[in-house]
C-alpha cells in the first residue's frame, strides 16, 4: 500500500521528477488536468517546481504517495488567500498513476486533504473535475455534491474542448 506524506518547499525539490512523471502518465492518459500532450518533462517539472513559494506560505497543502520508491499519486489543497474566503479551499490536480489505480490511493488522498483542511478551519471545499470521467464518480461517491456544469470549459489532452462539472463539500 502506497504512504502519503505532506511535502514541505524544502522537500519539493527531490520530488519534482516523479511528480513530473505522474502528471505526464496522466496527461497521456488523457486526464484533462490542464496540459496538452504530448507534455515535455521539463515543462511538467517547471509546473511542480514552481509551487515552492506557495507551499513555504501555505498557500497549497501538497500529498505525494510513494510505493517502492516511486511516487504513484498526489493531491493540492488550495487555501483560499481572500479575507472573505478564509473558510474554504479548493481541492486539485487528483493524480494516480494507472499502475496504482483501482487500490483505493484516490479515495486516501481525497481524505488526508479534506481532513487537513477540517484541521485548518476550513469548513468548505470546491473542486472541478471533467464531466463523464472516473473521478467524478469518485466525488459523488465521497460525499461531494455538483453544483454545474460548463459545457466546453476545459480541452482534453488531445485539445478537444469538454464540459467540467463543479462540486462542493461542507466539512460541518
Amino acid at each position: 500500500m502506497p504512504t502519503i506524506t505532506r511535502l514541505t518547499a524544502e522537500e519539493l525539490p527531490a520530488h519534482v521528477p516523479g511528480l513530473a512523471d505522474l502528471l505526464i502518465d496522466a496527461t497521456d492518459d488523457g486526464a484533462s488536468v490542464g496540459f496538452l500532450a504530448p507534455l515535455a518533462h521539463e515543462q511538467a517539472a517547471a509546473w511542480w517546481a514552481s509551487f515552492a513559494p506557495a507551499l513555504a506560505d501555505d498557500g497549497i497543502v501538497l500529498w505525494v504517495a510513494h510505493e517502492d520508491g516511486r511516487v504513484v499519486g498526489t493531491i493540492q489543497l488550495r487555501l483560499s488567500e481572500y479575507p472573505n474566503g478564509r473558510h474554504r479551499g479548493e481541492i486539485a490536480k487528483l493524480l494516480v498513476h494507472r499502475d496504482a489505480r483501482g487500490r483505493g490511493l484516490a479515495r486516501r488522498l481525497l481524505a488526508a486533504a479534506e481532513e487537513s483542511a477540517a484541521a485548518s478551519g476550513r469548513t468548505l471545499l470546491l473542486l472541478d473535475t471533467e464531466t463523464g470521467s472516473t473521478a467524478e464518480n469518485l466525488y459523488r461517491t465521497a460525499g461531494w455534491t455538483s453544483f454545474g456544469t460548463v459545457p466546453d470549459h476545459s480541452a482534453d489532452p488531445s485539445g478537444i474542448l469538454k464540459p467540467t462539472t463543479f462540486f462542493h463539500k461542507s466539512l460541518t
